[in-house]
């Protein structure tokens, strides 16, 4: 039998499965900060502050803060906006999919419900 022929998990389940991919996306984000951090302080000589509100914007799609002012710090800059919209989208993705798995799981034993009627 196929899994999607199995009954809906008990929401206890579904619980626990949601915090561990919340957990596993909050370590892709933290990483993915961390990465913009180090680089925009090493780059681009700004103080931690700085380099996480940068990091934060740059992730979430905002625009930069700061101007970079070597080539160094533009091609890293340049590099960690093509890094972050990736980065971004995996970590929404990776949240979100026990949601999107159970929503779609839930529609399809409804259909072979009310395909099973009539």
């Amino acid at each position: 039998m196929s899994h999607r022929h199995k009954p809906l998990p008990p929401r206890k389940q579904f619980a626990k499965r949601q915090a561990r991919y919340a957990v596993f996306s909050i370590f892709i984000l933290a990483f993915s900060i961390g990465i913009g951090m180090a680089g925009y302080h090493c780059f681009g000589n700004l103080p931690w502050v700085d380099s996480f509100l940068n990091a934060s914007m740059i992730l979430t799609g905002m625009g930069p803060v700061d101007r970079m002012e070597t080539d160094g710090a533009k091609l890293f800059s340049s590099f960690y906006a093509l890094f972050s919209g990736v980065a971004f989208l995996t970590f929404v993705a990776v949240l979100f999919s026990p949601i999107y798995h159970r929503f779609m799981h839930k529609f399809h034993l409804d259909i072979e419900d009310r395909e099973d009627e009539e």
